[in-house]
């Protein structure tokens, strides 16, 4: 009976035992590649909103975004927004 150790005689000697580990290493590299570019993605900023995100200062960072408001609506409002919420404390204005 012929091993693989003999390739002399027209076996395909030790050389078959590294296209399983070449396709490992190859298969290993595209999974690993793809959790660090593309997968990452659906767990970061294009994530679906949840409730955190609508809060009242959220809201008005998507007005202000979007055109709704001015920018000296915006700073008025987020003034008044970070003393009701505690952002600045609240005692005063910072």
């Amino acid at each position: 009976m012929e091993t693989l150790a003999q390739f002399g005689d027209g076996g395909p000697g030790p050389w078959i035992l590294l296209f399983p580990v070449i396709w490992a290493l190859v298969i290993g590299g595209g999974i690993t590649l793809l959790r660090r570019t593309v997968w990452r993605g659906r767990r970061g900023p294009g994530r679906p909103t949840t409730v955190a995100d609508d809060s009242p200062i959220t809201v008005l960072g998507h007005r202000f975004a979007s055109g709704e408001i001015d920018e000296d609506e915006y700073w008025r409002r987020l003034s008044v927004l970070d003393e009701q919420f505690g952002r600045t404390g609240r005692g005063g204005a910072a």
